[in-house]
């Protein structure tokens, strides 16, 4: 019984650390995510998201794409994906047209928000816009190259394309980063972080991380980085990951990351799941070694420079 009590106890203590954590989370979180909404609202009133859409037509053209889905693009940086998903399921696409753009938005969506996520935690806002924007065109013309163009059907209606109401959406919010605040916290307090990290190790291996990434690379594939940032920004404070490593997770992130329900919501309109995943996976790959081959190129450099 008192082993019991124990163990309620420490998980109570660490509910009672995470509260007033989260609340402060949730509030800077908002402080970015409302003005960039009025933002929105204001480009599209005034047609100025219509005219880049416009221009973007040609380039569109390279990657297989009619030019009206620029617009869907263009959207899904400054918004969620839910408004994306809901103008694709208002186009005639086909499915593999339909599956280059969901893979262009998976890249580059929420870009703001999720942007200034990172700059708190080991990496250039600009840079990490600028990669997400260029690996965003760079995996649509390899998928309009390896792509089959025969066989495909139509996409569907999500019935979760649906907007969330705005209440709904900031009490979702203060949820789930209070949730995984808490997680985190009874993981600490119950030393099963290292156990984590071990079951993973070789899964971060592959991906050119660091094994103390483990963690954080679960949750921002599970939850994303808007509400993930929370627990990263956490680890920084604490040292838990240095700077240099949680820079190479965003690498890794910028390409691939909410990788469970993202894929969920594209799936349910007939983007195939085959295509979605592995892809992601892969691009997220290939940039962290290129930047740690770069990084280790550039420290040779300069060792061979003082030498």
């Amino acid at each position: 019984m008192e082993i019991g009590q124990g163990v309620i106890g420490r998980v109570w203590g660490c509910i009672l650390k995470a509260l007033p954590k989260a609340g402060k989370t949730c509030l800077w979180l908002l402080k970015i995510i409302l003005p960039i909404s009025l933002l929105v609202r204001i480009l599209q009133y005034s047609g100025i998201l219509g005219q880049i859409s416009d221009w973007l037509v040609p380039v569109f053209s390279l990657v297989g794409l009619p030019g009206e889905t620029a617009i869907v693009f263009i959207t899904s940086i400054f918004s969620p994906l839910y408004a994306p998903i809901a103008l694709i399921t208002s186009m005639s696409l086909g499915v593999r047209e339909a599956t280059i753009l969901a893979l262009m938005c998976l890249t580059s969506h929420n870009l703001m928000v999720e942007s200034s996520v990172q700059a708190k935690t080991g990496s250039s806002f600009w840079e990490m816009t600028l990669l997400r924007l260029i690996m965003s065109f760079v995996i649509a013309f390899f998928l309009n190259w390896v792509m089959p163009h025969e066989g495909w059907g139509q996409v569907g209606i999500a019935q979760s394309a649906a907007v969330c109401d705005n209440w709904l959406e900031v009490f979702v919010l203060w949820f789930i980063v209070t949730a995984l605040m808490i997680l985190h916290y009874i993981l600490e307090e119950f030393n099963l972080m290292k156990g984590l990290s071990s079951v993973f190790s070789p899964l971060m291996r592959l991906f050119g991380l660091p094994q103390d990434a483990a963690f954080l690379w679960l949750v921002g594939n599970v939850v994303g980085l808007a509400y993930g940032g929370a627990i990263m920004v956490e680890q920084m404070e604490q040292r838990k990951l240095s700077y240099g490593d949680g820079n190479l997770l965003n690498h890794h992130l910028a390409v691939c990351h909410s990788l469970l329900e993202d894929t969920i919501i594209f799936a349910a309109i007939g983007v195939p799941v085959l295509w979605v995943v592995p892809t992601r996976l892969f691009f997220a790959i290939a940039v962290v070694w290129i930047l740690r081959g770069y990084s280790y190129m550039y420290a040779r450099k300069v060792k061979h420079i003082y030498e």
